[in-house]
């Protein structure tokens, strides 16, 4: 098959599935829309090279079947990839291993575990800049659309709440613990489904998925559970700096959290999965938010955005960025299934906390002047067999 070069993509090739992902979103957050492949053998990595040359190479030495550098050295008599950039990380660093590096040209050669202000250093100077170059260069697309449409498989996610940056910051400093940060962070969407996210993949395997923020923090522990979030903070435009998407972000953030907290108010009462429920209340509009971070990925780059776009693609694209995510972080199915439960519900068997999610939209897009009773004889209330005077009793948003 004859190599291909005209797409631009990263290819990482790690055996530690936690450092992969470090590295994916360090590439993601340097080069906004930069695509990333990610292999956690020698061989298949060095078969998707002869397929299609990457951008980029960041190898992992000690990789299995075929090492970091058996690799290098056999894409080194190729042709078409003997120039190849590609930072190789090693446990090898003695003289007699680096030595032994140096024919084959790594652009970087870097010790484990290495250091990430270092790499994303040695990254920014290499990565192609027409990729992304966000705040050096204006986007390559000629529209917001095309801009979105190419963002929409490989947005980074919601920005962080001030509350949960806040939170992660004096974890970091050593100021408090995860215990006494829990309230802040099982109120932010981002960390709630990166986390989940994180731990079903990279995490101890255990015979059930991980569903809420809760059972994946006791799984990952303090340490691996600080490094990530840390990771979280520190990528770009965790906070928004547009005031409008700033304003914008607070406002669905609050909205997602309304409908978290009385998706578990109906569980509690109907004696379901409470937890389950609020995760899948505070995720339901992670889509928007998503957007919201990629439309400040689009200023940064020297676009402009007015208030009529903003709300356009709002409406029209939230949606699918929301099933992206959903579908590239591979939360767990049952969970993406009451999330799709919120927004409509199918004609198969139904579960309860399902038709609780359906009901929580019902009641968050009640007019103001329209009692919540209203909706005794909606079809999730009916299947549930709700007592009206239950609905009269459901807490309202503020807003109301």
């Amino acid at each position: 098959m004859p190599l291909l070069s005209q797409v631009s993509f990263v290819l990482i090739a790690y055996s530690e599935p936690w450092r992969a992902d470090q590295l994916c979103q360090l590439v993601n957050e340097l080069r906004p829309g930069m695509r990333v492949a990610s292999f956690s053998d020698g061989r298949s990595a060095l078969a998707a090279c002869r397929r299609q040359v990457p951008s980029l190479l960041i190898l992992d030495g000690e990789l299995e079947g075929l090492d970091g550098i058996a690799l290098l050295r056999e894409l080194r008599q190729h042709g078409p990839t003997q120039r190849l950039p590609c930072v190789l990380i090693s446990e090898r660093t003695d003289a007699i291993s680096v030595r032994a590096v140096l024919p084959l040209a790594p652009a970087a050669y870097l010790g484990k575990p290495y250091d990430l202000d270092n790499i994303r250093q040695r990254l920014d100077k290499l990565l192609p800049r027409s990729a992304g170059g966000i705040g050096r260069a204006r986007q390559v697309d000629a529209s917001l659309d095309s801009f979105l449409e190419r963002m929409r498989l490989n947005n980074r996610g919601a920005p962080l709440s001030e509350a949960a940056h806040a939170a992660i910051e004096s974890l970091l400093a050593g100021q408090s613990d995860l215990a006494e940060e829990h309230a802040a962070l099982v109120c932010d969407p981002q960390v709630t489904a990166r986390v989940i996210s994180f731990v079903n993949s990279h995490g101890p395997q255990q015979d059930q998925p991980s569903q809420t923020l809760e059972q994946a923090l006791l799984r990952l522990g303090n340490k691996r559970s600080q490094e990530l979030l840390g990771q979280l903070a520190s990528q770009r435009n965790a906070r928004l700096a547009d005031p409008r998407l700033a304003a914008q972000a607070v406002k669905l953030t609050n909205q997602a959290l309304y409908g978290a907290e009385l998706a578990a108010w109906l569980a509690r009462r109907l004696q379901l999965d409470a937890r389950l429920c609020y995760t899948a209340g505070l995720l339901q509009n992670i889509g928007e938010l998503a957007l919201l971070r990629t439309l400040q990925d689009w200023l940064d780059g020297g676009g402009e955005l007015d208030e009529a776009e903003l709300q356009r693609h709002l409406a029209e694209r939230a949606a699918g960025y929301g099933s992206a995510l959903r579908a590239r972080w591979r939360l767990p199915l049952g969970l993406r299934q009451l999330i799709g439960a919120y927004y409509a519900l199918g004609a198969g068997a139904l579960s309860r906390e399902a038709l609780v999610l359906n009901l929580v939209r019902l009641l968050m897009e009640l007019p103001p002047e329209t009692p919540p009773a209203h909706l005794a004889e909606s079809r999730p209330a009916r299947l549930l067999r709700l007592d009206p005077t239950l609905l009269e009793q459901a807490p309202l948003a503020a807003e109301r």
